[in-house]
């Protein structure tokens, strides 16, 4: 007849402990690796991203604003209703 209970042994806790620790560590130097890449991002001021995209608002034509731009012709707006030849378009 076999034992009603098992007797545990400490060894498994002190195992799953380690492996705890080594889970942490391993998340912690994956956390401090990329802090590392965000640290070399290059970056640049404030006033100079700024500036440049005052500069690329001023001279890219937007369609969705005609009155700073003017009326847009259909030919050219993306936006405009595309005509079709039916009511439905198979593809």
């Amino acid at each position: 007849m076999a034992p009603a209970y098992e007797i545990r042994t400490g060894g498994d806790v002190k195992n799953k402990k380690q492996s705890m620790a080594d889970l942490k560590l391993r998340r912690l130097n994956e956390l401090n690796m990329r802090l590392k890449e965000d640290l070399e991002r290059p970056r640049i001021k404030v006033s100079e991203a700024s500036m440049s995209l005052i500069q690329y608002c001023n001279t890219t034509r937007d369609f969705m604003v005609p009155s700073l731009w003017g009326q847009v012709d259909r030919r050219e707006d993306p936006y405009a209703p595309q005509p079709s030849g039916g009511c439905c378009a198979v593809m």
